[in-house]
């Protein structure tokens, strides 16, 4: 949705939502100088590391407002739907993110660009978010060799419920009274409810840096009263000058569950081989 900078929805027509959307805030513009978040909710972008916001926008919450705060504007061409931001003033960065569906497969690809457009030499990384509504359990596909030796560490708010490490899997559910967030460096993580499993794919890029201690995916779930996860991949940090651009490919695939048990459903949804369809690019 161009109005407040975010993609949306994601789902089978007709069919429930995997993306979740905050109510509070249906039909409502964003507020660039507002000091409170509107989490409006769908996917979206924010530079990493957050540890960055309050020495580049002389605040660390809510996100910088030219990437989570303002319109963007609108542009198609080839099937392909692209949304680009005005420039952010403390970052001087502009944000480009091409959504392209698969016409043969319940897949779509978002490359999400940043341009230094003006400002001085930044270090930073590209952060999609995606929020999702309330899972039966989330999971991260560790590498064959996890750097991590529990294959993923604790980044802020209390432990997760219910989590469990085994087949190359993370698995864990969302807490309804206290928050969790923790960091991997898996390729892969997969949502899932009773009916459908979402897979977001970002590979991580071999030899390079990466904030909030060297994590590319992590997973945040959310206490009550909102009942939503967010799904986050992240870009290696990149020192940029006006002119120079960097950019992040995600792919999200929705499949349909045929396994009872989670754990097998997970392994099954892990193995599928990524085919974005040529004619789709």
């Amino acid at each position: 949705m161009p109005a407040i900078g975010r993609v949306l929805q994601f789902h089978y027509m007709g069919r429930e939502d995997i993306f979740w959307e905050n109510p509070r805030f249906a039909g409502k513009a964003p507020e660039p100088k507002s000091k409170e978040w509107a989490n409006f909710g769908g996917d979206k972008s924010w530079p990493s590391p957050q540890a960055d916001w309050l020495k580049m926008v002389g605040r660390d919450w809510p996100p910088p407002a030219g990437f989570d705060a303002v319109a963007f504007q609108t542009q198609v061409e080839n099937g392909a739907v692209e949304l680009v931001s005005p420039v952010d003033a403390s970052y001087g960065i502009r944000v480009r993110r091409k959504v392209q569906l698969d016409p043969a497969a319940p897949r779509m690809e978002i490359v999400t660009s940043y341009e230094k457009a003006s400002g001085t030499w930044v270090k930073l990384g590209i952060g999609v978010i995606t929020q999702a509504r309330d899972p039966q359990r989330l999971f991260m596909v560790l590498p064959r060799k996890s750097q991590f030796p529990r294959g993923y560490i604790l980044l802020q708010f209390s432990p997760p419920v219910d989590i469990q490490v085994r087949d190359g899997l993370v698995s864990l559910k969302r807490g309804t009274e206290t928050s969790s967030q923790i960091g991997s460096d898996a390729d892969t993580l997969l949502w899932m409810d009773e009916k459908y499993v979402l897979r977001i794919d970002s590979p991580r890029v071999p030899v390079a840096e990466y904030a909030d201690q060297d994590t590319n995916t992590t997973i945040f779930t959310s206490a009550n009263p909102q009942a939503y996860v967010e799904l986050e991949t992240f870009g290696p940090l990149t020192l940029m000058k006006p002119g120079d651009r960097i950019e992040r490919k995600n792919t999200y695939t929705l499949l349909e569950r045929t396994e009872q048990d989670p754990e097998a459903e997970a392994g099954k949804a892990a193995k599928i081989p990524l085919n974005f369809s040529d004619s789709a690019r």
